[in-house]
């Protein structure tokens, strides 16, 4: 990853003005994405995500502020340099948009075509992109043939035909099962490792940007709530949107309950041990868990769980001194945002 932002953003702002009123869809986006990253964009339905994606290639064009790509400002392209610019980015979609007529090798052939690409050319770039997705097999199937994962892949393949740099992903995952969910991100994440393409995800799902993401902007009403490390996000929200994403992606109760309540998050720096069944021997203290999500991923730990601590002050403090000392962040809800 360098350190000149591929893509910047500039106090973004898009407004849809009809006739008798004009809605602020963004105000004031300021972000810098770097090559090589994966950054998610997460937010509650609503809050201007899609239309922040499709403000970054133009698709709609911003009411104001600046998007640069590379060293090109895109408000400043004629349509020709636009449409130049537009074949460096790939894009995804919830629905897939394959061509239902048309093979699944026709359709990875489809913008090569518009490209001026011969046939031949575009039917082995076809056969490479379907080898890296893992659907060699299914050349000649038709996108009615295909599980919504396998279309998935086959929109990735489609997307990455023209060597983009950049690949913008608009809930992506959204319409598929748990599994292939995982699977479908796995693959992005190792062609983001193999072809060092900087992703841009977009999502109203925590879990996607921990399973993928090195980097998250939350999008709230228009505006950026917060921009950060997922980890440091994660671990530590600073802003009520981001609480309510973190501790809503668990199915969080929505009131604490207890005069102390703690959030402790497993960020992968601790081993997978029962850190909770240890502490209750440790400090003889039984201790409440209101909620919990967590996974072992490499024999690390990761995810959260929210506990209700005794009423002995002396042990609650005894109790976090412990969690610390095994490396798990501990947060007290005091301003927990239901």
């Amino acid at each position: 990853m360098g350190t000149t932002p591929l893509i910047k953003l500039v106090d973004l702002e898009k407004k849809y003005i009809s006739q008798n009123n004009a809605v602020t869809a963004l105000s004031g986006i300021n972000l810098d994405i770097l090559k090589g990253d994966i950054f998610g964009i997460i937010g509650m339905s609503g809050a201007g995500k899609s239309t922040l994606v499709r403000c970054i290639n133009f698709l709609e064009k911003p009411t104001g502020g600046t998007v640069i790509i590379g060293d090109k400002d895109l408000s400043l392209l004629n349509d020709k340099e636009l449409r130049s610019v537009r074949q460096e980015i790939g894009m995804i979609f919830q629905q897939f948009n394959l061509l239902m007529q048309r093979n699944v090798e026709d359709n990875i052939c489809f913008p090569l075509e518009i490209s001026g690409m011969s046939k031949s050319e575009g039917r082995k770039r076809a056969s490479e992109l379907l080898e890296l997705v893992g659907l060699s097999d299914k050349k000649k199937s038709y996108p009615s043939q295909l599980s919504g994962g396998q279309k998935q892949r086959v929109a990735i393949a489609r997307a990455l035909a023209t060597n983009p740099d950049i690949l913008l992903c608009d809930e992506a995952t959204s319409a598929l099962d748990p599994t292939t969910t995982r699977s479908i991100l796995g693959l992005l994440k190792d062609i983001n490792k193999k072809l060092g393409i900087t992703i841009i995800i977009i999502t109203h799902e925590m879990a996607v940007v921990e399973e993928i993401c090195n980097q998250v902007a939350i999008i709230d009403k228009g505006r950026l709530a917060e921009t950060g490390k997922v980890e440091e996000v994660f671990s530590k929200p600073k802003t009520d949107a981001a609480k309510k994403l973190v501790y809503h992606s668990s199915n969080a109760v929505s009131e604490m309950t207890g005069k102390r309540c703690i959030r402790i998050v497993f960020d992968g720096k601790s081993s997978f041990e029962p850190v909770i069944a240890n502490m209750v021997l440790e400090c003889r203290a039984q201790v409440n868990i209101l909620f919990a999500d967590t996974r072992d991923i490499n024999g690390q730990a990761f995810g959260q769980m929210v506990l209700q601590l005794p009423e002995d002050e002396i042990i609650s403090d005894k109790i976090i001194h412990y969690l610390k000392s095994k490396n798990v962040n501990v947060e007290e809800l005091v301003d927990y945002v239901g």
